[in-house]
Parts: structure tokens; sequence; C-alpha cells
């Protein structure tokens, strides 16, 4: 092994390994418990093409911060496959059109807002409305999870779900 690739395996080791746990708790809040293997991995080949380029001032920063886009880019993605059967309209044809850059920008801007405006819910609603919106447990599912009760469950997601809106609305 060379100087550098020591230096490499060191660096990584040291400024980035340590922040694992933290990442994977991070990214599973924005992502279904399948996906924060694939994302983490990505986010660990990403900072490390990045640092070929150039030095990074702070390693956990910009692990987070790919960490985030990573997730951002598995919400861009198209869903090619449902998980129920295909309705007799949906056999009739099927047309996909490509978006364009423009939507694809806004899109992306319209996804990195609303973790913004989910990132800035009390901490209890988060875990809550995460759960709910974004990884689509039921609110029974959520409620024997934390322990909690069906109408509390519901609440916290209302009002997730307004302050958000309300985050949006201030924001765009």
């Amino acid at each position: 092994m060379s100087s550098e690739e020591a230096e490499q395996v060191r660096w990584f080791a040291e400024e980035v390994l340590p922040h694992e746990r933290d990442l994977r708790a991070y990214v599973r809040r924005y992502s279904r418990e399948a996906e924060v293997d694939d994302v983490v991995q990505e986010s660990f080949l990403r900072l490390l093409r990045a640092r070929e380029t150039g030095t990074i001032a702070n390693a956990r920063a910009y692990l987070f911060r790919t960490a985030r886009n990573a997730v951002c880019s598995v919400f861009r993605r198209p869903k090619l496959f449902s998980d129920s059967g295909l309705t007799e309209a949906d056999r009739l044809g099927v047309v996909y059109e490509q978006a364009s850059v423009a939507e694809q920008v806004s899109l992306a801007d319209d996804i990195r807002l609303l973790l913004d405006a989910i990132d800035a819910l009390p901490p209890r609603c988060r875990e809550i409305y995460i759960f709910r919106k974004l990884q689509g447990l039921s609110q029974k599912e959520i409620a024997a999870r934390l322990g909690l009760s069906e109408q509390t469950v519901q609440v916290q997601v209302a009002r997730g779900a307004r302050k958000c809106a309300d985050f949006l609305s201030r924001h765009q």
C-alpha cells in the first residue's frame, strides 16, 4: 500500500467512520430502512471522490450534506414499478414523459424545501410525521412502535402537516 493510500485509509478511519452511526440515524429519518445502506455507501463514495479533487474542511458536514442530497435523488427517481397490479386503464397505454431540466431542478428545490420544513418540526412530531408520510406506516403501526395512542399519532401527523404547510408558504 502506498503512503497516499495509507493516508486515505487513515483519514477515512479517523474523520469519517466515527460519524457512521449518526449518519445512519440521520438517513433513517428520511428514507426507508431498505435504502439506508445504499444511501450511506453512496455518501461515502461521493465523499471519497470529492476528497480526491481537493481537501474537505469538515468531513462530517460534507458527509451529512452528501447523504441529504443522495436521499433527495431517491425521491427524484421515477417509480417504475407499483406494489399493486396494473389496472385496465394502465394496460391501455403507458406514456413516460421525461421531465425537462427546469422541472427537475424545480423538483429538487421543492424536495430540499420540504426536507427543511420537516427538519424544523419538533423532534417527536418529526419522527411521527416521517413514519407516516415518508415511510408509509399506518397510525396503528406507529402507535405500537412508539407506545402511543393512535389519537396522539393522528394529532401529531396533522400538526406536522400544518407546520410543514406554514413553513412552505413562508419560504416559497
